[in-house]
């Protein structure tokens, strides 16, 4: 395997397999984080971009939306079963972010987690949500969307990358 190869299944296995959690804090000071395994970098707009989807339904987003800035964080195989956790829980029902054992501090106004061994300091740019028209493949619409509640997709500049 060649070093693209390698490089393009870090960066894949990095989302969809290891999974990252998307955090925002809100106006009031509050946190909160989600697991997720959907998203994307590249570049867009001549810079370095993130981008993220979110259901309408996750706590998450209403965070993400207030915020000029989020974060998504990747952490080592030890995480597994946390991540496992943010996924599942609301932060409507309890404070995950408590039990998580996470530790968080704020980094140009974004919350990082001391734990993570990446984080990524993003600054929105887009947000659309997703439109049944424009699917082109519309297997994806009954397979992925029974509900109907298509995700936002979120575009931001990457600001910073920390290395834990």
């Amino acid at each position: 395997m060649d070093k693209t190869d390698m490089t393009e299944k870090r960066v894949f296995s990095l989302i969809g397999e290891k999974w990252m959690l998307v955090a925002a804090t809100d106006k009031n000071g509050k946190t909160n984080a989600m697991t997720a395994s959907w998203g994307g970098l590249g570049v867009l707009w001549g810079k370095k971009v993130a981008f993220v989807f979110i259901r309408p339904q996750r706590y998450t987003k209403k965070f993400v939306d207030d915020a000029d800035v989020f974060s998504l964080s990747f952490f080592d195989d030890s995480y597994k079963k946390m991540l496992g956790y943010m996924g599942k829980v609301s932060g409507r029902d309890e404070d995950k972010l408590a039990k998580s054992g996470l530790t968080v501090k704020s980094v140009g106004g974004a919350p990082v987690f001391k734990e993570a061994s990446l984080t990524l300091v993003c600054r929105k740019m887009y947000r659309q949500t997703l439109d049944e028209k424009c699917f082109v493949d519309e297997s994806n619409i009954g397979k992925w969307y029974p509900e109907k509640d298509y995700h936002d997709v979120y575009v931001a500049e990457i600001t910073e990358e920390i290395a834990g």
